[in-house]
């Protein structure tokens, strides 16, 4: 089994200190730092925007993973960018025209990135595919942490790292929703190679964190 890159998502940190467990996740051996940004309209929750993102830049050199949860999504590409994202990530029914979408994204200088919700088919794909360099399957319905893993979306990144390795392409394929050392090995032999963790990495406070992430790894 392929070594995964772990993306600790801090939706599930202490938002009291969120610099201190950035810090701190990334100490613990953390590849990158997933952000979740959600809307309260495209997904039934409220977190953060690009002000947070901002703040939490000087904090860590490791890539932001920023998953934009928002419609319509095209408004608030640029503030992320400059915010300090690596990598945003959005979704095709967010906005009316997502190779637009991801040709901004390009532009902006950032790796762009599809999410695919558990009912959204991995035909959505069929025309950007060769446009991204990562796509995330959502192994929970968006909006909430701590959500239990949907088992039928393991076929689903098969199918997704199939295609990408038939057609030679140079695209990571990234799962989110329900990772835990039990799940996360299921999600690598089904070809995923950067894994999501929210609850399961931050579990136990900082002394933890390594352990976590070691466990998340199957080390």
């Amino acid at each position: 089994m392929a070594r995964p890159l772990i993306a600790p998502s801090i939706l599930s940190a202490d938002f009291a200190k969120l610099g201190e467990e950035v810090r701190a996740i990334d100490e613990a051996g953390a590849d990158w730092i997933h952000i979740d940004v959600m809307d309260g309209h495209f997904v039934p929750n409220l977190t953060i925007g690009p002000a947070v993102v901002k703040a939490l830049r000087p904090h860590t050199t490791k890539p932001f993973d920023v998953h934009l949860m928002i419609s319509p999504v095209d408004n608030f590409l640029d503030a992320f960018a400059e915010a300090g994202a690596d990598t945003i990530t959005v979704h095709p029914e967010a906005g009316p025209h997502l190779h637009r979408t991801i040709q901004r994204v390009r532009a902006l200088g950032k790796k762009a990135g599809v999410s695919l919700n558990p009912a959204t088919p991995a035909k959505a794909l069929d025309y950007v595919l060769s446009e991204v360099d990562l796509v995330l399957v959502m192994s929970v319905n968006p909006g909430f942490g701590g959500q239990k893993f949907i088992a039928s979306q393991l076929k689903k990144i098969e199918a997704i790292a199939t295609r990408i390795a038939k057609e030679n392409l140079d695209v990571l394929v990234e799962v989110d929703g329900g990772i835990d050392a039990e799940t996360a090995p299921q999600a690598v032999n089904a070809g995923a190679s950067v894994l999501v963790a929210g609850t399961a990495a931050f579990r136990g406070g900082a002394a933890a964190y390594a352990g976590n992430i070691r466990a998340l790894r199957g080390e």
